[in-house]
């Protein structure tokens, strides 16, 4: 792919015409059913489940640390038994504590997702989006190994979002600095390197934001988000960090060098 033109006066007026431009806050396809599965798997639960029922796709669909422990890991003692082992990974960023919890993340990845799978396609967006939530639960497992509380939500694979979108959307053209969205050569850009990103006033307010919020959360506990037991704010950063420092891998658009 050729380098773009830079955006604005100085660049020039571009040769040829452009692409179709997109409507204004355009969700694009994929997150519209991503966030939908979601919402649709907690209405599920919340509405036509029993409680035992609600407790077995607990058990079967969250991640948790204690399946791995030395006396349970391959016992066939835990339901779901070595498949279950590995699907949890997943499967578990599909479950939420409470209407709030699932609001609040569908509510960041609609905010911020719509960028990332213009720029990645449908393919590359979802597996950003897997390996940040397994990166979140495999930080959670290191430091919680072991432990029979389960980790549910998708806010580690939303916070992997949230990051790689920081390393290309608000440069100087990018489609969230300002005025950009809805112009195709915005999602062109060659990726930012880290050092500008971080000199980017913008993204350091959302970077102290997010890790004020963790930081809410981490003190407060389930409670801010109508749910009991504590956050997992750690697989929230290691979904965070998958998708700020792994974003390049997943890029279409050629780096500059």
């Amino acid at each position: 792919m050729n380098q773009p033109q830079p955006i604005g006066p100085s660049g020039g007026q571009p040769q040829g015409p452009l692409p179709p431009r997109q409507k204004a806050f355009n969700i694009p396809a994929v997150v519209a059913v991503l966030a939908g599965l979601i919402l649709a798997v907690h209405l599920i639960r919340t509405e036509f489940l029993s409680a035992d029922a609600n407790y077995e796709l607990l058990v079967l669909f969250g991640f948790w640390p204690a399946r791995y422990s030395a006396e349970l890991f391959g016992s066939g003692l835990v339901p779901g038994g070595y498949a279950a082992d590995a699907w949890s990974f997943l499967t578990y960023a599909f479950l939420h504590g409470s209407w709030a919890h699932v609001g609040m993340n569908m509510a960041w990845m609609i905010a911020f997702a719509p960028p990332l799978a213009v720029r990645l396609g449908t393919v590359r967006f979802l597996a950003l989006s897997a390996v940040a939530a397994i990166a979140g639960v495999l930080v959670h497992l290191a430091l919680h190994f072991g432990e029979a509380v389960p980790v549910i939500g998708a806010s580690a694979a939303v916070s992997g979002q949230m990051a790689a979108v920081f390393r290309f959307a608000f440069q100087p053209g990018g489609p969230m600095a300002g005025g950009n969205r809805n112009d195709p050569r915005a999602y062109e850009l060659p990726v930012a390197p880290l050092r500008d990103v971080l000199w980017n006033a913008r993204v350091r307010n959302l970077l102290i934001l997010w890790f004020g919020i963790n930081l809410l959360f981490g003190v407060a506990g389930g409670e801010l988000l109508g749910a009991s037991g504590d956050i997992a704010w750690e697989a929230h950063a290691g979904g965070f960090l998958a998708g700020f420092l792994l974003f390049p891998f997943f890029d279409p658009v050629r780096r500059l060098r």
